[in-house]
């Protein structure tokens, strides 16, 4: 399923914060179908490809996980292409797409295995062109994060990618790679500058606490919105602290398809409530008092006050010292045929 570009594709990215466990990654799936998202994301790796050895230290955000060290860390959050496959299909059931990153050459052959539809090139992998390569072989449609790259590095791999498979489908996510993102480092403007310099279209990967980043995203075009998701912050493991909780998930969702209704046109339109609101709101000429047939109307018989019946404001000073036709009451309208 290809994002519709009417609309902004949201990815509830679940990432590792299955904790190892398939059945807290289908709950997560279950409460983010609940919520309304149109995909779910994981990470495949194996351990052993992505690291030179069991003594490569943690992050620093990855310290808030227990695990004595990276590699314990990764594999007990490891998942098997037996349980991805499981999950995958878990998914397919409840209507949302099942998406992943591969994070090493093998996990590409797993995911090619088991049919998903769409690849994440994570903001780390921009630089791994052997794993680049791999991804854009298959053909698929291809989200590339641009966390920690320079803008030469983005479009190395995206002339890349295109080298490889000019027909390619290719979406390009902004995004800050910590965790989480301080607010003074989300610089959204870059949004607009690396749609205008690819002509590609554009989402963001939100790291921030919270869901307003995500929406001032849609608000300034971004069509992909992807967002860490877990049932529970304050649960063991690298990314809990820094996802979205499950009603936040859904008010994130509700309040994007909101934005999305009030995008409408370019041009000015008077809407249909509007035009009701017209003879309610708007004021129009009214007499202040009683006026008699051959009267000179004069400003002090004149009163600028709703509804809107009469003759508009902006002509009142065409009809000074004019006179009226017949006898008209206070607070009656004044009308064109009066004159």
């Amino acid at each position: 399923m290809l994002p519709d570009p009417k609309k902004t594709y949201i990815i509830s990215e679940i990432g590792v914060n299955h904790n190892g466990s398939i059945a807290l990654a289908k709950k997560l799936v279950d409460e983010a179908s609940n919520a309304g998202v149109d995909a779910v994301k994981f990470q495949t790796y194996k351990t052993e490809n992505v690291l030179s050895s069991k003594d490569v230290k943690k992050t620093p955000y990855q310290t808030r996980d227990s695990s004595t060290s990276q590699y314990d860390m990764l594999k007990k959050l490891e998942l098997s292409s037996k349980e991805f496959a499981e999950i995958k299909k878990h998914t397919e059931k409840k209507g949302v797409e099942f998406m992943s990153t591969a994070c090493d050459l093998d996990s590409v052959d797993i995911l090619e295995n088991i049919g998903v539809n769409i690849y994440k090139i994570a903001s780390a992998e921009i630089i791994n062109k052997p794993l680049v390569a791999k991804v854009a072989k298959t053909g698929k449609p291809i989200l590339l994060s641009t966390g920690m790259a320079t803008m030469d590095e983005i479009e190395r791999t995206i002339n890349y990618i295109k080298d490889i498979n000019n027909k390619i489908v290719l979406y390009l996510l902004h995004c800050t790679t910590s965790y989480p993102t301080v607010y003074s480092e989300v610089n959204m403007n870059l949004l607009k500058t690396l749609q205008e310099r690819f002509s590609l279209p554009i989402g963001y990967s939100d790291h921030t606490i919270g869901i307003e980043v995500s929406l001032m995203a849609v608000a300034q075009g971004a069509k992909i919105i992807e967002k860490h998701f877990t049932l529970d912050r304050a649960m063991d493991g690298p990314d809990h602290f820094a996802s979205i909780e499950p009603d936040e998930l859904k008010t994130l969702v509700k309040s994007i398809r909101n934005i999305e209704q009030s995008f409408g046109k370019s041009q000015k339109m008077i809407t249909k409530e509007e035009k009701i609101n017209i003879e309610y709101m708007r004021r129009s000429i009214h007499l202040a008092r009683d006026v008699k047939k051959g009267q000179e109307i004069r400003l002090n018989d004149i009163s600028f006050t709703r509804p809107y019946d009469g003759i508009e404001i902006w002509e009142y000073d065409d009809f000074i010292g004019r006179k009226i036709n017949k006898n008209k009451s206070k607070g009656k309208p004044l009308l064109y045929e009066d004159f």
